[in-house]
């Protein structure tokens, strides 16, 4: 899928958003302002959640409070650890998993033990600022969930 607007990456996480449910993990990789954090945006619109998402950066991760609520980390500064996956254990992200929706920014190969089923979200961005998405599911029922996307 293609998509060429910030408005677009955020309608497109409001419609992944209507597959969604507590307990849910979804992992995106990308580079740097590939869109990650927009996406998310479109993910907690369409989740309902209250207050702004913003990139969760600094703070590692933030709690959005709604009807399913949202957990959205971002795991680029961790590392220092010489096994990063400590560092995510230490966030206890798997507290809320089971009454949450768990994104995590730059998770793969870090995060992909908190839940046996998971989705990747893969951004690409173009050098005319396209960005290319492509849905990764593993595990559980992604694959049917997705079809109605």
């Amino acid at each position: 899928m293609k998509l060429t607007t910030v408005e677009q990456t955020q309608a497109f996480g409001r419609r992944l958003a209507a597959v969604l449910r507590p307990g849910d993990l979804v992992l995106l990789a990308g580079p740097l302002g590939a869109g990650k954090t927009a996406l998310v945006q479109g993910i907690g619109a369409g989740l309902g959640v209250q207050g702004p998402i913003t990139s969760p950066t600094f703070v590692i991760a933030r709690v959005h409070r709604g009807p399913v609520p949202l957990v959205h980390a971002d795991a680029y500064r961790l590392g220092d650890r010489p096994d990063p996956r400590a560092e995510i254990d230490d966030l206890d992200l798997d507290a809320a998993a089971e009454e949450a929706v768990t994104v995590v920014e730059w998770g793969a190969g870090l995060v992909e033990q908190l839940n046996d089923e998971y989705l990747l979200v893969r951004i690409d961005r173009l050098d005319d600022d396209t960005r290319v998405i492509e849905l990764v599911p593993h595990g559980g029922d992604w694959a049917r969930r997705l079809e109605r996307m």
